[in-house]
């Protein structure tokens, strides 16, 4: 009997960025039919590898900006901020001394971070596409159908994988 397919793969398209910030880095974006984007890891990420250990998690991207300080409010979405496709959305320490920043990838309002990550920075490991999300981001209604533009398909970005698992060998 066929498995039935998750709210993920039932209610959102799959679109990657890859080699953001640095090479490797990659990441998932998870877009909802009412234009809501869900920033999540991409599987190759650096951090989703075998052997990484999570060691906390910080929304404070600047001494002064920190992404836990976001609070929206209405229908107009008041008080969010604004982000760039490169904003820094958070920053994952490893155990092994590696840090690695996470940006947003697309434009639009930050509707919410992930809060559980702080005290359970595990789930972004284990469910990186469910409850380890990032952040949730609503693109301008304007740029919502070209927020995808310089985002590649599940089939792309297999093939990017494909060709550096190639180059590597």
């Amino acid at each position: 009997m066929a498995a039935v397919p998750g709210v993920t793969e039932r209610y959102f398209t799959r679109w990657y960025k890859t080699d953001v910030g640095q090479p490797r880095e990659d990441y998932c974006i998870l877009q909802h039919s009412n234009r809501i984007c869900v920033i999540t890891l991409a599987e190759s990420h650096p951090v989703l590898q075998k052997g990484k250990t999570i060691k906390n998690i910080n929304y404070q991207v600047t001494a002064h900006c920190s992404r836990l300080q976001n609070k929206v409010s209405g229908k107009s979405k008041r008080g969010a901020q604004f982000l760039t496709a490169l904003a820094p959305l958070c920053r994952i320490s490893c155990s092994d001394g590696e840090e690695y920043t996470i940006h947003s990838c697309i434009r639009g309002r930050l509707m919410e971070v992930n809060e559980n990550l702080l005290n359970n920075p595990a789930i972004l490991q284990e469910k990186p596409s469910t409850e380890g999300y990032i952040a949730v981001v609503l693109p301008k209604f304007e740029e919502s159908k070209i927020v995808t533009q310089g985002l590649l398909t599940r089939e792309e970005y297999e093939g990017i994988l494909l060709h550096r698992l190639n180059s590597s060998s």
